[in-house]
């Protein structure tokens, strides 16, 4: 791909380069027919000068097509295989340390730069080089005095490097700071976008709106700094241009090289600036695009939570035993600073055995769910399924044994159909109703249709249904054991109840590690484990645990007061 890539763009700076000397070829020869027509001399004597300005004019336009045609295709693949990796350093088990709104504009405006880079950048830079030897050919041609190329040279080197330096240093001042700015723009809209009722119902909304008004000024500020830069390059490039052109005449008008000389000279000159004088944007543009794929280079460079092997293990086949054995994760790299998230949990999984985790918030159990996913890297102990350690598979395969549904499932903004094949793109409708109705969601689908399109993040769906969206997602990807965490989080007892009833009747003969903190349906389970503080501190079927002081019968005594 990168060598066919390489191709096109030689050819695009070939093509960009000819469409140059095609026009530089053009007005020298019209120069030279109109002067020398104005002489009155034979039809003949004109022959070749005609042909010739008919000849650059078409072929200007043949291989400006070309070159933007081929130009342009490389840009945008360049930029499509940008976004690809930018893609892959987001999906887990990488860590990107930004906010959705930051990453979404890296992913949208820093991308461009890819495409700016050459389009705006290279491929000027290149015609603009090869134009300006041509003037300077042309020149020493026509008047072969070292002063005309002292003058050509001089005039394009200050406007084709000297002045886009320039440019790219007054805007590297500031260029760093407009894509942090479009970032926290974007943030701040966001956040009254979607989080416009909670601003409402807390009287915020006067003061979010004057965050995002600051932010908007702010970015403003520096784009009309950026303009002024523009504005003052252009006038710039424009004067060098007419200092040269006089330069030029004048030495021509010294020389003695006649009306027809001088006029072929002077427009030749003029036309050379055509191509040089878009570099004073390109160098401002530059300074832009270096920030921004300084700032794509971050997301690309965050290390993933976890590392493949080199040579991955092949993937253990079903059924699967899975060994949790004295297992510590540690979230921050400091050990001295903060305890486990998990400190020493063991836990075994066979097939068609259902455990439950429970235990109070920030215990470890999406932890432990994380680990067994292999999104993070334990400190010490180990995982394995059927004898083999879990850091000796790929984590795609690792995930394709043990998943389910996350804490916080997203319901994409496309058809209920396709949100449910994200986890079976070649699922029949068979396939699909069956996973529906064992998440008890039949007849909400029948009332809504197959090809309803939901709203983004389940906006259009109650929480009740989300979850069970979610559930059905899982049951259809059918993974070998089934990873549920929270599955009743956030939902009103009634609904909550329903739910759990459910899944647990779904689950049954499945291997399922269910992370919950509802205790009613639990003595259906083979074993309960509570975790607080990361360590095991009871273990046990549902009666068990009851009978015996401890976390879990306190919690059991609460719910069941509430209930009444």
């Amino acid at each position: 791909m990168r060598r066919v890539m390489g191709k096109r763009l030689v050819w695009a700076v070939l093509a960009g380069a000819a469409a140059d000397l095609a026009g530089l070829g053009l007005i020298a020869a019209a120069a030279w027919l109109i002067t020398r027509a104005a002489q009155q001399p034979p039809l003949a004597a004109l022959s070749v000068a005609i042909v010739a300005t008919r000849a650059f004019a078409t072929s200007k336009g043949v291989f400006r097509y070309v070159e933007r045609l081929t130009g342009h295709d490389v840009a945008l693949r360049a930029q499509a295989g940008t976004r690809e990796d930018l893609y892959g350093a987001l999906i887990p088990p990488q860590r990107p340390r930004h906010g959705g709104a930051d990453l979404l504009s890296r992913m949208v405006d820093d991308t461009e730069a890819v495409q700016d880079l050459l389009v705006r950048c290279l491929l000027p830079a290149a015609a603009a080089a090869v134009a300006g030897l041509a003037a300077v050919i042309v020149g020493l041609t026509i008047l072969p005095l070292a002063a005309l190329v002292l003058v050509l040279v001089a005039g394009l080197a200050l406007a084709g490097l000297a002045l886009p330096a320039g440019t790219a240093a007054a805007a590297r001042r500031w260029a760093a700071r407009i894509a942090p700015a479009r970032a926290e723009l974007a943030g701040r809209v966001a956040d009254l976008v979607h989080g416009s009722a909670d601003l409402a119902a807390y009287g915020a909304d006067e003061a979010a709106l004057r965050r995002a008004e600051a932010a908007d000024e702010a970015l403003a500020a520096l784009e009309r700094r950026q303009a002024r830069v523009h504005a003052a390059a252009l006038a710039g490039g424009t004067l060098l241009q007419g200092l040269t052109v006089a330069a030029v005449v004048l030495l021509a008008q010294g020389a003695q090289v006649g009306s027809v000389g001088t006029a072929v000279l002077a427009l030749t000159a003029l036309v050379s600036f055509e191509p040089v004088l878009p570099l004073a944007a390109a160098g401002e543009r530059m300074a832009g695009i270096t920030a921004a794929l300084r700032r794509l280079r971050e997301v690309r460079a965050a290390a993933p939570a976890v590392a493949d092997p080199a040579a991955p293990a092949p993937r253990p086949e079903s059924p699967l035993t899975v060994e949790v054995e004295d297992l510590v994760v540690r979230h921050s790299p400091a050990p001295e600073e903060t305890r486990p998230a998990l400190d020493g949990v063991s836990l075994r999984l066979t097939p068609g055995r259902r455990v439950a985790i429970v235990g109070p918030s920030g215990a470890g159990k999406s932890t432990l769910l994380a680990a067994l996913m292999r999104l993070v890297e334990p400190e010490s102990g180990r995982i394995t399924v059927n004898g083999a350690d879990v850091r000796d598979l790929a984590g795609d395969d690792v995930r394709e044994l043990m998943t389910g549904l996350t804490q916080d499932p997203y319901i994409f903004r496309t058809t209920l159909r396709d949100n449910l094949r994200l986890a079976g793109p070649d699922a029949g409708d068979e396939r699909l109703r069956r996973a529906v109705d064992d998440a008890r969601l039949g007849d909400w689908v029948e009332r809504t249709g197959w090809d309803a399109e939901l709203g983004e993040d389940g906006r259009t769906v109650s929480g009740g249904q989300l979850q069970r969206l979610a559930l059905a997602r899982a049951l259809l990807y059918d993974p070998p054991v089934l990873l549920l965490d929270e599955p009743a989080e956030a939902l009103d007892e009634e609904t909550a109840d329903r739910l759990m009833a459910d899944l647990l009747d779904v689950t049954r003969d499945r291997t399922t590690l269910l992370v919950t903190h509802r205790l009613k349906g639990l003595e259906s389970v083979d074993e309960v484990v509570v975790l607080e503080e990361g360590r095991v501190t009871q273990r046990g079927r549902h009666d068990e645990l009851v009978a015996v002081p401890g976390y879990y019968r306190d919690l059991w005594e609460s719910e069941v007061l509430t209930r009444r």
